[in-house]
């Protein structure tokens, strides 16, 4: 609601329940000519009388009374929306929507939202997996997970976790067993990439020097990608977390273990706010401390 129609409405009322400006003015720390112009400006706005005015009396017209009643259902609305919009500052509570890549699905946000929904039982996770560019603000989401760090004015941009990048081939390929692996031994089979991370692969002196500049394949999925890679159709460079377990078991080869600067950034995106919305605070919180443990 405006500001001054609520401040001219809350005046009306303690004018019409005290029936006496200078009452009302010592009330509301204001002058009786103050308030006597502001009961005429809300009346002029209207377009009728509130008060029928004597020198030594005030009372309400019809027409006031039944702006009287109508008044006090609006303050009492603003008073609780006010409440309302001040608990969200302080308890986080409501509908938090998050946009992840699909990769995130495997397992990577299950522990933070089991934590945040343990610890804030009043906040209730929309989560949207997608590998798609994701326009935030148009979303309607409080918060996306992206591996591309973002420069925009209406967004917010926190870091949450830096991990590494593997390159990897399903266990039984003939790459996977090559000591001293060479650009030339690479280039006889399928380089396959994922298309948000082809960035930060080109950044890398040691990726660069190895696989092709150009992919053969690009794939807009990491899970999709993981699974052409397990299916041996080609090597790819895979983020290490989403791949740990196939890494362990056997069924995807590291080739390249002595890698150690080829890595990738994971940032939380939210629209930009006055104050940003302590659920949001609070999502950003337990990400960055569950992915710094990965």
């Amino acid at each position: 609601m405006n500001t001054k129609l609520l401040r001219s409405l809350q005046i009306f009322v303690e004018v019409a329940e005290t029936s006496n400006m200078s009452v009302a003015a010592k009330k509301l720390h204001m002058t009786v000519s103050a308030i006597s112009q502001q009961l005429r400006k809300l009346e002029h706005e209207i377009g009728l009388s509130l008060f029928n005015r004597n020198t030594r009396h005030i009372s309400l017209t019809e027409a006031g009374h039944i702006y009287y009643k109508t008044s006090l259902e609006l303050i009492d609305v603003a008073e609780k929306a006010q409440q309302q919009m001040e608990q969200l500052q302080e308890t986080p509570s409501g509908k938090l929507k998050i946009i992840a890549p699909e990769g995130f699905g495997g397992g990577l946000l299950s522990g933070p939202l089991q934590a945040l929904l343990n610890e804030f039982p009043k906040i209730k996770v929309s989560l949207d997996l997608t590998d798609d560019h994701v326009d935030v603000i148009a979303s309607g989401a409080d918060l996306a997970i992206s591996v591309e760090e973002v420069h925009d004015v209406n967004l917010h941009c926190r870091h949450l976790a830096t991990w590494n990048l593997m390159l990897c081939v399903a266990g039984d390929h003939p790459l996977a067993n090559q000591s001293d692996l060479t650009a030339e031994a690479l280039s006889e089979y399928t380089y396959m990439a994922h298309r948000g991370l082809q960035d930060t692969v080109e950044t890398s002196d040691a990726i660069r020097s190895l696989v092709p500049a150009v992919p053969r394949m690009v794939v807009n999925s990491v899970q999709a990608l993981v699974r052409l890679t397990l299916d041996g159709v080609g090597y790819a460079i895979l983020p290490e977390p989403e791949i740990r377990e196939y890494i362990a078991s056997g069924k995807l080869v590291n080739v390249m273990p002595e890698w150690k600067k080829a890595s990738y950034s994971v940032y939380a995106i939210g629209p930009k706010h006055d104050a940003t919305p302590v659920k949001t605070l609070a999502a950003v919180q337990i990400l960055q401390e569950a992915f710094a443990e990965i």
